[in-house]
């Protein structure tokens, strides 16, 4: 068979581009050598509708045992009573957790897009949005936190069926037990969206969601570093809030509905060459080397911050707790779609971002995100987040200057010579 040249000659130009550039873009990482040998095995040529010992299709004596590794590992990652490894994403993930507990026309609140939230969680131009009655509580302008009291009277005045708390760019932790309460006082289900904190949720660094909320969604990518993908966990199961009965006449656990929700619901056939690269990195999450690292990232994203506002950079709520930063730029005069051009220019990959209050569209917007995953992936450390903020900090003040740009890019490549993609 003659090599498809085009299409690998592109890959090659983005893995030079991955190797020689920062990247700060929270959501992303790089998945060990191992990951992408799953990710790339015979897998990927399996179908196999349905779960282990319960598929549709013939052959599936090992793509069973893959699955059942996968889970056994994520449920012992996050002490979890109750995993689905399926999901293809974190939305579908957030998806078969509405279609099991709510019906069109629902009341869900969830955290405002522009303060942080995510499209999932009630924004109207996503389905969330489009299916259910959605209100959102937000954060407050002077300290860019959470006021678990306003959210509480929202939840009081709304009467939500659903409440979904986590967040896609807000940088503190999130107190769970008060959203418990919160749910609890409006006879309200809680799911809690880690996609982005997961991994130091897992690994006791940051609050754990899995005691106080009915149910849990992530990804597997960003802090996780596997695969793109998504899961649901349960700390616990429970009957299903519809009352939805088995043939037998006995009240159907929310397992059951959930893995309903997964497949047929919205999902064919599960990606197995996914899954089993989403085992692997849940055996690479469960070691020591992996909490060390999560460490790191949480050491490099708070050493950023503060080398950024050392600079005068406005991090909104003031700092970081996990892995990323949200940066109103309003204050330097300089909008997010033109910092995110600058940066690139240089070789640093970032994303524009609303902030809260925001004054310009989602297509320009007035900040920028950034996170330390993927960097301190390449092994970098606090060290190197002084020389990262000068860096951004040059770029963006100095964004009209072409020959400044181009010896700031050489000071990134340089910088990244020496770091392989994984270490």
């Amino acid at each position: 068979m003659q090599r498809d040249t085009a299409i690998f000659n592109l890959i090659e130009e983005e893995r030079i581009r991955q190797t020689e550039g920062l990247e700060l873009i929270a959501s992303e990482n790089y998945v060990s050598p191992q990951v992408m040998e799953a990710q790339g095995s015979v897998l990927t040529n399996k179908y196999a509708e349905g779960y282990p010992s319960k598929r549709y299709y013939g052959g599936c004596e090992v793509v069973d045992k893959v699955e059942e590794l996968a889970r056994s590992r994520a449920s012992e990652l996050f002490n979890a009573d109750y995993v689905n490894v399926q999901p293809h994403s974190g939305s579908q993930a957030n998806a078969a957790i509405y279609l099991a507990c709510l019906k069109p026309g629902d009341k869900i609140m969830g955290f405002d897009l522009s303060h942080g939230g995510h499209l999932t969680h009630g924004s109207p131009v996503n389905f969330s949005g489009k299916t259910y009655q959605t209100s959102f509580y937000g954060v407050e302008r002077e300290s860019g936190l959470l006021n678990y009291t306003h959210i509480r009277e929202k939840a009081l005045l709304e009467e939500p069926r659903l409440i979904i708390c986590g967040a896609s760019a807000y940088s503190r932790d999130i107190d769970y037990e008060q959203f418990r309460s919160i749910a609890d006082e409006v006879g309200a289900l809680l799911l809690a969206d880690i996609s982005h904190p997961s991994g130091l949720i897992a690994k006791g660094i940051l609050n754990d969601p899995l005691p106080f909320c009915d149910m849990v969604t992530t990804t597997t990518h960003k802090t996780l570093r596997g695969p793109r993908g998504g899961m649901i966990l349960m700390g616990q199961d429970f009957d299903n809030p519809l009352g939805l009965k088995t043939l037998k006449g006995d009240i159907r656990p929310m397992s059951s509905l959930l893995d309903g929700a997964v497949f047929p619901g919205i999902q064919g056939g599960p990606l197995e060459h996914v899954i089993a690269a989403k085992a692997v990195a849940f055996g690479e999450a469960l070691t020591d080397d992996y909490l060390h690292y999560m460490v790191q990232v949480q050491a490099n994203a708070q050493r950023l911050a503060k080398g950024l506002m050392n600079k005068g950079y406005e991090i909104v709520s003031g700092g970081t707790d996990n892995h990323m930063m949200l940066i109103d730029l309003r204050n330097k005069g300089i909008n997010g779609k033109e910092a995110e051009f600058a940066l690139g220019s240089i070789h640093i990959t970032a994303n524009k971002n609303m902030v809260p209050f925001d004054d310009k569209s989602p297509f320009v917007t007035s900040g920028i995100r950034l996170g330390t995953p993927a960097v301190t992936t390449r092994g970098l450390k606090e060290k190197d987040m002084d020389i990262i903020a000068d860096l951004i900090d040059e770029a963006l003040m100095h964004r009209a200057n072409e020959r400044q740009l181009a010896e700031l890019k050489k000071q990134v490549v340089a910088m990244m010579a020496d770091r392989p993609l994984f270490v």
